[in-house]
């Protein structure tokens, strides 16, 4: 319940708010999102979704709400996001900035998960092996050994600089902000995943960041965090009874506040999907036999987990039998064309032949004994009170074997197990890699179930926000795919932009559509080299690379020089030059594919045009969407209408906003696919939009 006090807290906070930041400009969108915010986390179990458009001040709103309810409720207030862009921007701007201009301390902490800090231990076994280059593995078998292939000499410069940054205490071991970026080989290696990690039986573990950033984590008021994090902690089972709290505080205790929301769907389903590469898990199978002996060694024990060693080697052997013969059924059954680019057999409705299901419940059940007894040969070789550093390196490789484990159990586990009646049925297919290798997969197609039990059933109370979650005021495509609970609010904030004056969207009467792909580009070629100011900051947003190389391959010379296309370079890199010449007066014209259509900041003179070539519909052959697809199909739904078209409105409408960053921007928009003038559901995307002045040129 918000009292009159928090009410009252809130107002203030909000005034100086106002005072306080020099040009501020009071705006009616955000003040409505700081009251629906505080509504929404002040009651228990609230619920709020809310679309807030660039320029909202959307951080600042939820900010003022959050901090101020969280306080008066004494919980803790835990902001998710998708990227470490906003991240760093809400803990080193946002968040002090609100403190300061309130007078109030708080203490706030950036969460993050393993991966992103360093391993004391891992980084002391891998400058070790450096000096022992003859084993590359400190003396140890081959499959304890750190390198898979002897280190390049940079290699070594970045490990020696990074090992004596953190021995001189002056980096904190936040992988993000290393005085030297390692590569993906030697960054892997001096991390740990919570597999190879072994807590507080390590003897690193009162140096280990990711401890001490968890124990800041543990005394924060206000934790940031990235959504994939967040899910994690929320569908980990916790010892005594629910969900969630073993990374992060209990969610009964967190006022959550998700922003960049709409990337909530995708990630949760991306929580719960598995694979197992049929041939690298006999061969990992066969490494870890080798490894349970050296563990049965090192132990000098007989029996562990009630299997001598003779009865392991059966154990072993009966799993990687089990997975060959599942190989060898999919093979026979299963003839991919040679003409499929990346092949690929779905089971229909998630719908497997009856035999490879039978070899599924096989592998569930051998593969769950193998869990069992893998975890505890681990606990065996932890248990040793003469550990040293093959001791460390075999806990590692046992707990990453788990891992792998684990990934297979859930896969098979998906395979074997029937649908619940009434739900949407778990997508399960088979791929063919390049080099012929096959890749058992399975997963949920919504995240709908899993978050109402996992999240809103869970926590205090959720806020999401976005500046893209509706199709046009219409939250039922968003809500489904969250789960969202019938009585939680929805609200959709107007543009605090004057966008009819400020923008234009185009559609010139191209003849070709998409689908004529050659024909398409040829024309997407001509309207940019005729059309586009090329002395001017533009962005061009594909959704395929296939069609953004061709038109860069036909594009004349003169403008390919302008172009700057994603993959060239990195991102930053990429912006950073785009950003250096329009400055300098020169023309630079920026080509990207999805991720350059969402969180790219380019006001004013940086981009006065956005060209979206095609509107950005979901690949047909994604096997989770194909699944849901046709599980709505068979309760006779549309769902080309109710999840395809609202998808790809959202997207365009996101692409739409690379536009008008400020409120003295100008420019253009120019989509380049007649499909929204052709077609039925055209009208309704174009009306879905924002209320841009339009000039739709009518075909000759």
């Amino acid at each position: 319940m918000l009292t009159d006090d928090t009410k009252e807290s809130i107002r203030a906070a909000y005034a100086r708010l106002k005072e306080g930041l020099p040009g501020f400009r009071a705006r009616a969108s955000q003040g409505k999102m700081i009251a629906e915010v505080a509504k929404a986390l002040a009651q228990e179990g609230g619920a709020a979704v809310i679309e807030a458009p660039t320029g909202t001040g959307k951080s600042m709103a939820y900010l003022i709400a959050g901090v101020e309810v969280a306080r008066a409720q004494k919980k803790k207030l835990l902001i998710a996001t998708a990227t470490v862009a906003l991240q760093e921007q809400l803990v080193q701007r946002d968040i002090p900035l609100y403190l300061k201009l309130n007078g109030r301390e708080a203490k706030v902490a950036l969460a993050k998960g393993r991966g992103r800090y360093l391993c004391p231990r891992n980084l002391a076994m891998a400058r070790n092996s450096v000096q022992d280059a003859g084993q590359m593995g400190l003396g140890f078998d081959a499959d304890l050994a750190l390198w898979s292939k002897p280190p390049a000499e940079r290699d070594k410069q970045v490990l020696s600089k990074l090992a004596g940054a953190f021995d001189r205490a002056e980096w904190d071991g936040d992988i993000d902000n290393a005085p030297e970026t390692p590569g993906d080989m030697l960054r892997a290696m001096i991390t740990t995943s919570a597999g190879g990690c072994t807590g507080r039986k390590c003897g690193q573990f009162m140096a280990c960041p990711f401890f001490a950033a968890r124990r800041a984590v543990g005394d924060a008021e206000i934790i940031v965090a990235n959504q994939d994090l967040v899910l994690a902690d929320l569908t980990m089972p916790r010892e005594e009874d629910g969900f969630g709290g073993v990374i992060l505080p209990k969610p009964d205790e967190v006022l959550y506040i998700f922003d960049e929301g709409h990337h909530v769907p995708s990630k949760a389903i991306d929580r719960g999907a598995s694979d197992v590469h049929m041939s690298v898990a006999v061969r990992q199978l066969s490494r870890l036999g080798r490894q349970i002996h050296a563990a049965y060694s090192l132990t000098d024990k007989e029996v562990i987990g009630k299997l001598t060693l003779d009865a392991s080697d059966q154990k072993l052997q009966e799993l990687s039998d089990a997975l060959e013969e599942l190989e060898k059924d999919i093979r026979l059954a299963w003839l991919p064309s040679p003409d499929d680019d990346e092949p690929m057999y779905r089971g229909s409705l998630g719908q497997l032949p009856e035999s490879w299901v039978e070899h599924a419940r096989a592998l569930y059940v051998f593969t769950g004994e193998m869990e069992r007894w893998i975890g505890a040969v681990r606990r065996a070789v932890l248990e040793m009170t003469e550990g040293g550093p093959t001791n460390e390196a075999l806990s590692r490789e046992l707990g990453m074997a788990l891992e792998r484990i684990d990934r297979q159990l859930r896969t098979w586990r998906a395979w074997s197990s029937e649908d619940r009646d009434g739900a949407p049925p778990l997508a399960r297919w088979v791929t063919l890699t390049a080099d012929q290798q096959l890749v058992c997969h399975a997963s949920s197609v919504s995240a709908g179930a899993l978050l109402r039990s996992v999240l809103w059933g869970n926590a205090s109370a959720v806020v999401m926000t976005s500046a893209t979650l509706s199709a046009g005021g219409n939250f039922r495509g968003f809500a489904d795919a969250v789960g969202l609970p019938d009585e939680a609010v929805t609200l959709s904030l107007p543009s605090p932009f004057n966008l009819a004056v400020q923008a234009r969207l185009e559609v010139p009467a191209l003849k070709a559509l998409p689908d004529a792909r050659e024909a398409h580009v040829q024309e997407i070629t001509d309207w940019l080299a005729a059309n586009l100011d090329w002395d001017a900051g533009n962005l061009v947003l594909f959704t395929s690379r296939a069609k953004l190389d061709r038109v860069l391959q036909k594009l004349p010379i003169e403008y390919v020089r302008k172009v700057r296309a994603q993959g060239s370079l990195g991102k930053a890199q990429l912006v950073n030059e785009h950003i250096a010449d329009i400055e300098a007066g020169k023309g630079s014209t920026l080509f990207g594919l999805a991720s350059f259509g969402e969180g790219l900041d380019l006001p004013g003179k940086l981009c006065e045009t956005v060209v979206i070539t095609q509107l950005p519909f979901a690949v047909p052959t994604d096997p989770v969407g194909a699944t849901y697809a046709e599980w709505l199909e068979s309760r006779g739904r549309n769902p080309f209408i109710e999840v395809t078209v609202p998808e790809a409105t959202r997207l365009l409408t996101q692409y739409c906003g690379r536009l008008i960053r400020t409120e003295t921007d100008h420019g253009r928009i120019v989509l380049l696919d007649r499909r929204v003038v052709l077609k039925r559901y055209g009208e309704r995307m174009l009306n879905a939009l924002p209320p841009f002045a339009r000039v739709i040129e009518r075909a000759a």
